[in-house]
C-alpha cells in the first residue's frame, strides 16, 4: 500500500473519484458502554441492516455513540492541538477577550478561534467583535465574508478554511437566513452494533459525615444556608423556607434505579462492536470555486480544493492520535482502517498518518500562494466589543451568584 502523495492527491480532486473513505472497527473497552443522551434523556437507537461474512444481509440493533456534529467538534478540536503545537500551520480567525488581563472572567476565556465556536467563523461572536476598531462585518475581511458563497469561496479559504470542509451557514450575518450555505465535505460518525436494550444503573450517595434528614435548616438570603431562621429567605406567606441536608449535598442518596422525575436511570449499552464511518467528499469540493479579484482560474480553483483534501484528512488523522475516549464509560479503541479513493466502482487504498498530512497541507498550501491565493501563517485576531465583553462578564457573575443560592 503506497503512502498518499501530492499528486495523487491534486488527481484524485481534479474528478479521479467520488471521495475518500474510512471504515474502522472499534471494541469497547469496557463491559457497558455509555452512549449520548439525547431530548428526554433517550439513547438515539435504531435498526440498521448489515452484510454478515457469509455475504447474507442481517437487520441489527444499533445505537449512536457520536454523531456526525461530535465528530466534527472533536476534528476541529484536534486540529487546533496540532496547530497549537506547531505541527500544523493554517490561517486561523480567533477572538482575544484577555485584553490586558485586567478581568478575571475574561482572562480565563483567554483566545476563542473560530475552531471553537458553534458557527465557525460566521459565529456572532466574530460579529460582535472588532477588526481594527470597527465591526468586524463592516470593515476588512469580514465585510468581504458578506458575499462568500460556494462560487466565491476565496475569503472563507483565507480566514478559515476548516468552514468549508465542515459546512456553515452565515445566518448570524446582514443577510440573515438568506446567508451562505455550503454543505459538509468530511462526515462522521461512531455507531455501536448489536447493542443490547438498555442495561440498569443505579444512583447513591453515602455521606462519610453521616449527616441525615432530621434537622430543621433554612434557604439563606443572598445564598448559602443557616440554622437562624432570622436569616432565612421567607416564601409568600412571610415562612422561612426550608432544606433539607440533601439539598446542599449533605447526607445520604438512597441507591435507586430510578431518576427524581421517577425516570429509570440509564444503564449504558453493551455491543458487540462499534464502527466509525468516515468520509470527505471530493465532488462537494469540486462545487467551490476560488476566484482571485475577479478572474476565475481553474489551476486555483484545484489547489485551494486540493488543500481543503489535505486538511480534511490531517483532521482525521490528528483525531486518531488523540484517541476516542467520547465521555466517561464510553471508552473505544482499534486499529485504523485503511484510507481509500472511491468512485466510479474502483477503491484504491493507501497509506497515512498525521504527521504526512501535514506535509500534504504545507505543501498544497504553498502550491496556492505560488497561484496568488491567500494563505495566511499568522492569525487574525479580533477584539471583543465593549457590550460583548460586558454581555459575558455580567451574564457569568448573575451565573454564578445564582448557582452560590441555589
Amino acid at each position: 500500500m503506497h503512502t498518499l502523495d501530492l499528486t495523487t492527491l491534486k488527481k484524485a480532486v481534479a474528478g479521479e473519484y467520488a471521495a475518500i473513505r474510512r471504515v474502522t472497527r472499534m471494541e469497547a473497552l469496557g463491559e457497558k458502554t455509555f452512549p449520548p443522551t439525547y431530548e428526554g434523556g433517550e439513547y438515539a437507537t435504531e435498526q440498521r441492516q448489515v452484510r454478515i461474512a457469509d455475504g447474507t444481509v442481517q437487520t441489527v440493533e444499533t445505537v449512536l455513540l457520536d454523531s456526525v456534529q461530535s465528530q466534527a467538534n472533536r476534528m476541529e478540536m484536534a486540529l487546533l492541538r496540532a496547530y497549537d503545537t506547531g505541527r500544523l500551520k493554517m490561517p486561523l480567525l480567533a477572538v482575544n477577550f484577555a485584553g490586558d488581563g485586567s478581568d478575571p472572567i475574561l482572562s480565563e476565556i483567554g483566545r476563542l478561534t473560530a475552531l471553537e465556536a458553534p458557527h465557525r467563523m460566521c459565529d456572532a461572536i466574530f460579529r460582535d467583535a472588532l477588526y481594527q476598531e470597527k465591526p468586524f462585518r463592516t470593515s476588512g475581511p469580514g465585510e468581504r465574508l458578506n458575499t462568500a458563497k460556494a462560487a466565491n469561496a476565496t475569503v472563507v479559504f483565507e480566514l478559515c478554511p476548516t468552514a468549508l470542509i465542515f459546512g456553515f451557514w452565515d445566518s448570524t450575518g446582514p443577510r440573515g437566513g438568506l446567508g451562505a450555505k455550503i454543505q459538509r465535505a468530511l462526515v462522521s460518525e461512531i455507531v455501536g452494533y448489536q447493542a443490547t436494550k438498555e442495561n440498569k444503573r443505579t444512583s447513591s450517595r453515602i455521606d462519610p459525615l453521616g449527616i441525615e434528614n432530621n434537622l430543621d435548616i433554612f434557604r439563606k438570603v443572598r445564598g448559602g444556608w443557616t440554622f437562624d431562621d432570622s436569616e432565612a429567605e421567607k416564601n409568600a406567606k412571610g415562612e422561612p423556607v426550608k432544606l433539607k441536608p440533601s439539598e446542599i449535598n449533605h447526607g445520604n442518596i438512597t441507591p435507586s434505579f430510578r431518576n427524581k422525575d421517577g425516570k429509570l436511570n440509564h444503564g449504558g449499552v453493551t455491543l458487540a462492536y462499534a464502527e466509525q464511518q468516515t468520509v470527505l467528499s471530493l465532488a462537494a469540493l469540486r462545487r467551490l470555486r476560488f476566484p482571485i479579484g475577479e478572474a476565475a482560474r481553474p489551476e486555483a480553483d484545484l489547489a485551494a480544493r486540493t488543500v481543503l483534501a489535505a486538511l480534511g484528512l490531517a483532521a482525521i488523522c490528528f483525531l486518531d492520535e488523540d484517541g476516542y475516549d467520547l465521555r466517561s464509560r464510553c471508552l473505544l479503541d482499534g486499529k485504523p482502517g485503511a484510507m481509500a479513493f472511491v468512485g466510479r466502482g474502483e477503491v484504491q487504498e493507501f497509506s497515512l498518518d498525521a504527521d504526512a498530512t501535514a506535509g500534504l497541507v504545507a505543501d498544497a498550501a504553498a502550491d496556492t500562494k505560488g497561484l496568488g491565493l491567500p494563505w495566511p501563517d499568522a492569525p487574525l485576531v479580533l477584539e471583543p466589543s465593549e457590550d460583548l465583553s460586558r454581555l459575558v462578564v455580567e451574564s457569568r457573575t448573575r451565573a454564578m451568584a445564582a448557582s452560590k443560592v441555589e
